[in-house]
């Protein structure tokens, strides 16, 4: 049975036996790929060819697990999918490419036959899946494979799931409508909603279809709060044969990367929890080691005119350290190049205003230009920032805000980072109002929930293009 997924609720599954094989195919198509070029083109293939075969399998099925490919391919149209197709295989090629590269290798493999590689493997991938979807639904529409489910109680949570079922008309799944023991009337304050599955009866009608074999799966998505009807339905259903599963309403939470976990064979929900945790958690440091160290590797000299600049033009300490709240809200030390005259860092920590006096000549061209955020890249190596990740701010303003503005302080469920997804989107600069504050802590929060790999390049995309300069920014 396949659950839904969704970022705005439901908790993320564990893969089935299905993804399974679906990555044991993609696995396949790649080296199969690689023997389909080197067949065309009469070129014999060699043992560093199958090292770099292992290679592509790796980085690719890496990638592909970062980008939630395997979990989510069922609700989503065949572009969407094609497209993180081709971006996966082409990130698991660039990989490829720097090691080959950094191993002095890349003179080993034949470019021709590296890519016809290249540009079969996608096409293969592509292929499978949509030859996948319109064999199932060759099969559904045939009434084959196919199974009934219904809801034990009308409500969002049941709207929800609904919705999911019918935009995958491939699942397989018919719909035959919610059962509820309260009153049309109780039920969405008397107003069922018009495209919502029909409401049947109550759950003594649902024991009875589903004895009679009319129901394959029950979805129990009653309140939280109705434990002993569910421990009762629960009990009444163990008398048929319907797959039957209890759906949490974690509706009444906010959930941050939810995920299921088990301690001694029972079940937990983390609610707040980082996105970076197990493989994503060293596929965002391997990112961070690798832009960071290439980005400091080309802004170097660079770094090295400003940090003279800024000591030619006002006297001080080039760099300036503030404190900040780095990851789980411990104390780190932020570097910038120092932009104005005083290097504040105490309990009360006055935002740079437009026109502020404080600020230096030259500080304003690097406050407006974000050339002054430069040396955060060596945070980055040092492990306390992040490339991409939410804005530090000073700790002043994080006790001021925390109290304002909820859920604030989960911001610092990951590393702070030298851009974001709030800055790329307009939302730099001074916040003069709570307003601001608050839009900026909602970008920053939907990152975290929405945390990809690709997200993260399109972030450093948007930055190079439009992050970096702003009217806010002074």
């Amino acid at each position: 049975m396949i659950s839904t997924t969704s970022s705005n609720g439901l908790i993320r599954p564990h893969s089935c036996k299905l993804a399974m094989l679906h990555r044991f195919m993609d696995g396949a198509i790649i080296v199969s790929a690689l023997n389909i070029g080197s067949r065309l083109l009469g070129i014999q293939l060699h043992e560093d060819y199958a090292l770099a075969a292992a290679w592509a399998v790796t980085f690719f099925l890496l990638f592909a697990e970062a980008g939630g490919i395997y979990n989510s391919w069922r609700l989503d149209p065949v572009r969407r999918e094609a497209l993180q197709v081709l971006l996966t295989w082409l990130s698991a090629v660039g990989v490829l490419v720097v090691l080959a590269f950094l191993m002095e290798a890349s003179a080993i493999l034949s470019r021709s036959v590296v890519m016809a590689w290249v540009l079969i493997t996608p096409l293969l991938m592509v292929a499978l899946r949509i030859l996948a979807r319109f064999w199932l639904r060759a099969l559904r529409k045939h009434g084959r494979n196919t199974r009934t489910l219904a809801f034990a109680g009308a409500g969002a949570l049941a709207q929800k799931i609904f919705a999911s079922v019918e935009s995958a008309p491939w699942m397989g799944l018919k719909v035959v409508g919610e059962f509820d023991d309260r009153a049309p009337d109780r039920l969405f304050h008397g107003h069922l909603p018009e495209d919502g599955p029909a409401l049947v009866g109550g759950f003594s009608r649902l024991v009875e279809d589903a004895r009679a074999g009319k129901v394959d799966y029950v979805y129990i998505t009653l309140p939280m709060l109705a434990e002993k009807r569910i421990i009762k339905l629960v009990g009444d259903l163990a008398d048929t044969t319907a797959s039957v599963y209890v759906v949490p309403d974690f509706f009444v939470f906010e959930l941050q990367h939810a995920r299921w976990f088990n301690m001694d064979g029972i079940p937990m929900v983390s609610v707040f929890e980082s996105p970076f945790y197990g493989v994503d958690g060293w596929l965002k440091r391997a990112e961070d080691l690798l832009l960071g160290s290439l980005i400091l590797l080309l802004i170097s000299p660079l770094m090295l005119l400003i940090a003279e600049g800024v000591k030619l033009t006002s006297p001080g300490p080039a760099i300036f350290k503030q404190r900040r709240y780095g990851l789980n809200g411990e104390v780190v030390e932020v570097w910038k190049f120092r932009s104005m005259t005083v290097c504040e860092d105490g309990a009360r920590v006055q935002q740079a205003r437009k026109g502020d006096a404080r600020i230096t000549p030259f500080g304003a061209f690097l406050r407006r230009t974000s050339l002054d955020e430069l040396p955060q890249f060596i945070n980055v190596l040092q492990g306390t920032m992040s490339v991409v990740g939410p804005r530090p701010h000073a700790i002043a303003h994080n006790e001021q805000y925390r109290v304002l503005i909820h859920g604030y302080m989960l911001r610092h469920k990951v590393k702070p980072g030298i851009t974001d997804w709030a800055q790329v989107n307009g939302w730099r600069g001074e916040t003069d109002t709570l307003e601001k504050m608050q839009k900026r802590v909602e970008y920053d929060l939907a990152y975290i929930r929405d945390w990809s790999l690709w997200g993260d390049i399109k972030i450093v995309w948007m930055t190079l293009w439009k992050g970096f300069v702003g009217k806010n920014a002074y």
